[in-house]
């Protein structure tokens, strides 16, 4: 996992839970440090999705995006791995803006546990997933020295 050095202002990130049929999507900030599921994008094709994609980059304006790396349980690299890594390497060819990843692992689990106990909608994982994977991110955010207020 990567993350950047904070500025003196907050960053609009969005997040991508990557999926064969669904890419789940959360939006948050360095600011506040919280990840909010934003929506899915269950569209079969590539152009359909990277269309909407390109819709919330206009809408959110984000300054970097971040894409969950699925992982096998031993760590070890998948065939969907390789999606993902694709999926990010078009993310940043398209829209030229940082792309970090982070081991998704256990994030859907997480996410269902999260709709479980808030009574949310089955159909919201993969959003809720991306808002998992996203705060991940968001949690390993730090700022440096300099960027922040004197005592």
């Amino acid at each position: 996992m990567s993350a950047p050095h904070a500025s003196a202002a907050a960053s609009v990130v969005l997040g991508f839970d990557f999926g064969v049929r669904r890419i789940g999507v959360a939006l948050g900030n360095t600011l506040t440090g919280a990840a909010r599921a934003l929506q899915t994008i269950d569209t079969g094709s590539d152009a359909v999705r990277f269309e909407r994609i390109a819709g919330l980059i206009r809408e959110w304006r984000p300054d970097r995006l971040v894409v969950g790396r699925p992982l096998g349980e031993d760590g070890a690299p998948t065939e969907t791995t390789r999606r993902a890594e694709r999926f990010a390497n078009r993310l940043r060819g398209r829209f030229g803006l940082p792309v970090d990843s982070v081991d998704e692992r256990f994030s859907s689990r997480e996410a269902r546990a999260i709709i479980e106990s808030t009574g949310g909608r089955r159909d919201d994982e993969d959003a809720v997933a991306a808002a998992v994977i996203l705060g991940q991110w968001l949690d390993a955010y730090r700022p440096p020295p300099d960027a922040r207020p004197p005592r």
